[in-house]
């Protein structure tokens, strides 16, 4: 049962874009693009207003399959850090090759670039940077490993585009340059497939 869209007048918007919490409880908003629907006072990025769609509650937002923003809460439940934090690491894991920042993942899951930093800290036991690396540099070793591209080419496709950074930052957490764990990969497949007399 698809609900009317209400229309957006000067005022609603004016309160959208001014996060003002004097129309907090009397409309809702929702941003079609993402499926999020925030209150008024939201400090998340202005939507574009063709995506956006006014809602009378929180409920209404709910039976039209929009998810609550974690920014705002405007359903009043939070949701648990482990969650969330599970829910940035995932998102991560699959996107680990393209330019990340803290700021970019803070507004893409709704929250301040220091809560998120000290929060995945606190939950993972390193920073979000690490983490980041890690998955790279993991990334980065199954493809030395498997395959016969030049370093520059495995360095873009483990998301760090520039070569010589990339080959500093394998060395610190592998103890080997890119080459040289390579090659040492190579030894030992050979090895292991060559008959013992």
């Amino acid at each position: 049962m698809a609900l009317e869209k209400r229309e957006i007048n000067d005022e609603i918007w004016q309160a959208i874009i001014e996060n003002d919490p004097a129309f907090d409880g009397i409309f809702y908003y929702a941003v079609e693009t993402t499926g999020i629907f925030c209150r008024p006072s939201c400090k998340s990025r202005v939507p574009n207003k063709k995506n956006v769609r006014i809602l009378k509650n929180a409920q209404d937002a709910l039976l039209e399959q929009y998810r609550p923003c974690k920014r705002c809460r405007p359903d009043n439940l939070q949701l648990p850090d482990e969650e969330w934090i599970e829910q940035i690491a995932t998102w991560i894991d699959t996107h680990y090759r393209e330019s990340l920042t803290l700021e970019k993942m803070a507004e893409l899951f709704h929250g301040s670039p220091y809560h998120l930093h000290r929060t995945f800290k606190r939950i993972k036991g390193v920073t979000v940077s690490d983490y980041t690396q890690q998955i790279r540099i993991s990334e980065a070793m199954n493809l030395l490993s498997s395959n016969a591209k030049t370093v520059r080419e495995i360095a873009n496709l483990a998301g760090i585009p520039n070569a010589s950074y990339f080959a500093t930052l394998f060395h610190q957490k592998t103890g080997l340059t890119p080459t040289e764990y390579r090659q040492r990969k190579s030894t030992r497949g050979r090895n292991q497939h060559e008959p013992t007399s």
